[in-house]
């Protein structure tokens, strides 16, 4: 056999759901050489066209989840306005290929890890398409693997299943843990076609009647039958096999119950996808710094080190899935949420190992709302800031945390990641003179309300502007514009449906920034075509400027103003 191939980078991010492309690509954009390893063909996890989960996370528009994740939300509505999940796949590939300090390698299963001295020194990885060993190496490591696979060779401390109740005094603890987990799904996708044809599961399918189905109360279409679930009794990673089998057999077989039925329930209806990978929920979870608890997110915890912030429901699923004879999950609201630290995102005893995602440091009943896709995307981009801080400083997560968490936290913001709580400290800002006070307030989404008070709204060839009083020297130009928080922009509930992702019109879609430069005015960029909600312009050097001035050039739609939170220098 040939000697693997060496891949060396600062940082080795393994998974690429999107805790994963969320840490590489912040990881890159901050100046970390990024290597991302994934073992599927196309990006995304759970997100992706072979699963089809919606990504979930806060259920308002005031803590709606900004950062990367908005960014290729918006990206999706401009470049798959069908919102096909096929094209999706592209959408998440192409928000990868545009960074130059980011390769990624698809197709490409970690096998093994090598460690030494309580650090990470490579992962070994074979490529299932091009019949090749890798070994990638860097001083960082990410998993965002969701399973943890770097766990048992980097000797990184972990744990799997629910809690005792005396463990964290947790209200929903056990009276004993077990080695119980919330269990694996496999997605079905109706369509509305008026065919009343049978449908006939395959032999080996199970084969449903009134008298042998379980959940018959939820046996109706009208969903994408989350809740047939299966493993948490299991081991998810050790019986994924028979696990994705007997889901398979689950999910045939209940569409056959559905579309067969004498009440007529399945008429009009066809099987228009199944998911052929199961998206999971729950296995191992490192143990960080701190673990976050079910207390810690019922109870709205605030942090000094919270880099990001939780905001999905408590949502409990039973490990029994499909044959549990209760409620599918049980639940507990949560208003209106509650930071994660950073000391959860990084490993108490391999100095050089990071995660993100759903295998990070909490425990069962903390996970239950931490897992879901949008929290998991905050969480990455969190760590891959946190890996090009600790590269540009020369330090260990650990010691970003202890010596550097201002900056990785005004960073993040910066970045248009939301901290609750915590205000972004620009010296710029502060020194520059607004046309309208709202650009220079600090807030940069909707209220309660949904409504967004704190912004200006623009019209087509209307300007704002910023006065410095004397020549002050500036890096760059930061606009932050409403997105529209209220809409989720989530993927299509089937292929199916009449539904196409829409631009906001508070978006703008052409302006033109200039500056005031011995006493000239002095046109810095232009876009023509935007569709970002966070602008970043970075001059190639330090200008000194008396004032900048923006011009809205072009509504989305006409009569429509575009509506501005930010516009700063940088």
């Amino acid at each position: 056999m040939e000697e693997p191939k060496t891949i060396e980078a600062d940082l080795v991010v393994v998974g690429g759901g999107m805790a994963g492309v969320c840490a590489a690509v912040s990881a890159a954009r901050n100046g970390a050489r990024t290597v991302l390893v994934q073992d599927r063909p196309m990006p995304g996890g759970n997100a992706s066209s072979e699963i089809r989960m919606w990504i979930c996370g806060s259920g308002c528009a005031e803590f709606a989840e900004g950062g990367l994740l908005e960014e290729v939300k918006l990206a999706n509505y401009h470049y798959n306005p069908t919102l096909k999940y096929t094209l999706w796949d592209h959408v998440l590939r192409d928000f990868l290929e545009r960074e130059p300090n980011l390769h990624t390698y698809f197709n490409t299963t970690v096998t093994d890890a090598r460690a030494e001295g309580g650090r990470l020194h490579e992962a070994l990885a074979w490529g299932l398409t091009d019949y090749t060993a890798y070994r990638f190496r860097a001083p960082l490591f990410a998993d965002c693997s969701g399973d943890s696979i770097l766990a048992l060779p980097s000797g990184a401390e972990f744990t799997t299943g629910r809690e005792a109740r005396d463990t964290f005094q947790e209200p929903w603890g056990l009276p004993k843990a077990d080695p119980k987990t919330m269990g694996n799904s496999i997605l079905l996708q109706l369509r509305k076609t008026g065919d009343n044809t049978p449908f006939h599961a395959p032999s080996w399918a199970h084969h449903y009647t009134d008298d042998t189905v379980p959940r018959k109360d939820l046996a109706y279409p009208g969903d994408n039958f989350w809740w047939l679930e299966f493993g948490g009794e299991w081991d998810t990673l050790r019986d994924s096999r028979e696990i994705s089998r007997e889901l398979t057999r689950i999910a045939l077989g209940y569409w056959e119950y559905i579309k067969n039925h004498p009440d007529g329930r399945g008429n009009g209806w066809s099987l228009d996808w199944v998911g052929s990978l199961p998206g999971k929920r729950e296995s191992r979870r490192y143990l960080g710094d701190y673990v976050l608890t079910q207390n810690d997110t019922m109870e709205g915890r605030c942090f000094p080190d919270a880099v990001a912030y939780g905001a999905w429901l408590v949502d409990d699923h039973a490990p029994e899935g499909f044959y549990h004879t209760g409620e599918p999950n049980r639940v507990q609201s949560l208003a209106p949420g509650y930071h994660i630290p950073y000391r959860c995102l990084y490993s108490r005893n391999v100095e050089n190992l990071f995660f993100a995602g759903r295998n990070i440091s909490v425990s069962h009943l903390a996970l239950s709302s931490v897992r879901v896709m949008a929290t998991c995307a905050t969480l990455g981009q969190a760590v891959g800031t946190a890996a090009a801080l600790a590269t540009r400083h020369g330090c260990s997560p650990r010691e970003v945390g202890a010596r550097h968490l201002e900056e990785l936290q005004q960073t993040l913001m910066l970045q248009d990641q939301f901290i609750p709580g915590l205000k972004r400290h620009n010296p710029l800002a502060q020194a520059a003179h607004p046309s309208c006070p709202a650009l220079a307030d600090g807030v940069e989404r909707p209220d309660a309300q949904g409504t967004a008070p704190h912004t200006l709204a623009l019209h087509q060839g209307e300007t704002c502007s910023l006065a410095f009083p004397t020549a002050t020297p500036i890096r760059g130009v930061r606009l932050v514009w409403d997105s529209n928080f209220q809409d989720p922009k989530r993927m299509r509930f089937d292929e199916g449906e009449e539904v196409r992702g829409r631009l906001p019109d508070s978006l703008a879609q052409g302006f033109q920034v200039e500056a005031q430069i011995d006493r000239q005015w002095t046109t810095l960029f232009t876009e023509t075509n935007n569709f970002q909600r966070l602008i970043l312009h970075t001059l190639p050097r330090a200008t000194p400027v008396t004032g900048l001035r923006l011009t809205l050039a072009k509504e989305r739609t006409p009569g429509q103003p575009a509506r501005l939170f930010a516009f700063e220098a940088i």
